[in-house]
């Protein structure tokens, strides 16, 4: 079955990003401080998203999600790069959607004039926030990508969720509306996000893979649902412990349910196999924080998820 819908009818060669000031919670009502101005704010943000056509972009990387990101494109205008490649002076002007594993990230930029560094939009897992500010790309484009695509040339399967029935996927910063218009023209939902709102969700997100993954490199073979079901106790406890060191390091509070929303992803996902991989864009991060905490002579926040990364010998 073919991803393409035929929704739009006239595709521009170029649109204008959203005004950063157009990006807003897009919730369930009942994380809204204000449901008066924060129904308003969603009804601009879905005009703004249905109003926007799918437009040419460049896609980096020719994988997996990078073959299904052009599959849901128009009809002509596309650009693929494969890894390494420069982006040429004739490239579309629209999004450059970056979908490469998070170490070749430096090469992406090497290959990108920097006057084309706003409009990279960067799909990677994990937590991406001390490189994009090293970089000077704080608050750059980002999406959080909660759609499964099994083998190459397949269409993705959306990790819609009994807890998240609207979907999880979601997109930040100026080419948010552009994407999300992307892949709901490939059958799958996306929500624009504003940056705490992102926050939160790129760290439940980083939680999840990071907590199930490493439940389940402690009992090897075991999937992402065997985790769910078989291992529960022990992911629940990793969840709690990393959302709080987490909520410490950010300042901030999660929203309540968030071991059931994890839990109901991984059984959307259940066939996933698990391993502790890509360290330090993953559970790298919470270890910095035991690092730092240890040196300042504090008590260990994650002492759990330190003592079973000891224990599958990856520190």
């Amino acid at each position: 079955m073919g991803l393409k819908a035929a929704v739009f009818l006239s595709v521009p060669a170029a649109v204008t990003p959203l005004p950063t000031t157009l990006h807003r919670h897009h919730l369930p009502p009942s994380s809204y401080s204000s449901s008066r101005g924060s129904s308003a704010s969603a009804s601009r943000i879905s005009a703004a998203v249905m109003a926007t056509a799918v437009q040419p972009a460049v896609v980096v990387g020719g994988g997996r999600v990078g073959q299904a990101l052009l599959s849901m494109g128009p009809s002509s205008g596309d650009l693929l790069l494969r890894r390494g490649e420069a982006l040429p002076p004739a490239a579309p002007a629209g999004p450059i959607l970056v979908c490469t594993r998070n170490d070749d990230l430096d090469g992406v930029l090497d290959a990108t004039p920097k006057s084309r560094w706003p409009d990279l939009v960067f799909f990677q897992n994990g937590m991406l926030d001390p490189w994009l500010e090293s970089k000077g790309l704080a608050g750059a484009n980002q999406v959080l990508a909660y759609f499964a695509v099994s083998k190459l040339g397949e269409p993705p399967v959306d990790g819609i969720t009994d807890a998240n029935p609207e979907g999880l996927t979601a997109a930040l910063g100026n080419w948010a509306p552009a994407v999300a218009a992307r892949l709901q023209n490939g059958g799958l939902t996306c929500k624009v996000l504003d940056k705490d709102a992102f926050e939160k969700q790129m760290l439940e997100k980083l939680i999840w893979i990071s907590a199930f993954m490493l439940v389940g490199a402690r009992h090897p073979g075991a999937t992402v649902g065997a985790v769910e079901k078989e291992y529960r106790s022990e992911v629940s406890s990793l969840i709690a412990e990393l959302a709080s060191a987490a909520a410490a390091e950010r300042g901030l509070s999660f929203d309540d349910g968030m071991e059931e929303r994890l839990c109901a992803y991984s059984r959307a996902v259940a066939h996933f196999p698990t391993a502790v991989k890509e360290f330090k864009w993953r559970n790298g991060w919470f270890y910095s924080l035991t690092e730092k905490a240890l040196a300042q002579g504090k008590p260990d926040p994650c002492p759990l998820h330190t003592a079973w990364l000891k224990e599958i010998k990856v520190i």
